[in-house]
């Protein structure tokens, strides 16, 4: 649902002013692409796992609040991190028997890292910060859900560039519509009132 981080270039040749006739100027045309995330809710640190804490840290910017942790990040959350072995080693061994889906995965990774690297590189796209999320509430006796709002913003005023995005994440589901769908849908019942 989240779109990909892009680049469009679009090259054209803008002579320079005062240039010599036949000559030309290259300029790439490119656009940048965000999302930024916020999950409203401060999710108490007794909810969590070290490990999932840990994960979360890196995939979103993390602030302390009280007895919780507020996530957010200006770009998106990050897919691809890096940990430092001895904390995810630790964060690991923690969460055994927890029931918390993103630990196989990890454990998995840490198994074919390098025995001499002091930092671990995670590709978390098989396992969502979502699915994390999801666990969360599970094992939580405060949280009965979290919210996640996503803008999809580009520092070009492009047609494609712009919308957002909600999550509603419960115990049972992970529940998303996204700005693109909402118009879908509206032009979908305009068709239907047309046709009908």
């Amino acid at each position: 649902m989240q779109p990909e981080h892009r680049l469009s270039p679009s090259i054209s040749f803008n002579p320079e002013p005062g240039s010599v006739p036949g000559f030309a100027l290259l300029e790439a045309d490119m656009a940048d692409y965000f999302s930024p995330t916020v999950i409203p809710e401060i999710i108490p640190n007794g909810d969590m796992t070290k490990l999932e804490l840990l994960l979360l840290s890196h995939m979103f910017d993390a602030g302390t609040d009280g007895d919780g942790t507020y996530f957010h990040s200006w770009q998106g959350p990050s897919d691809l991190i890096w940990v430092n072995r001895a904390e995810l080693s630790a964060a690991l061994d923690e969460a055994c028997g927890s029931g918390s889906q993103v630990r196989n995965h990890v454990e998995e990774k840490l198994k074919n890292a390098a025995a001499d690297d002091t930092s671990v590189d995670l590709d978390m796209s098989a396992v969502s910060w979502e699915v994390i999320l999801q666990d969360i509430v599970r094992r939580s006796a405060k949280l009965r859900y979290i919210t996640v709002t996503t803008a999809f913003t580009c520092s070009k005023m492009r047609a494609d560039g712009f919308g957002g995005m909600a999550l509603f994440i419960t115990a049972d589901a992970i529940k998303g519509c996204s700005t693109t769908e909402f118009l879908s849908d509206c032009l979908a019942d305009i068709a239907g009132q047309e046709g009908g």
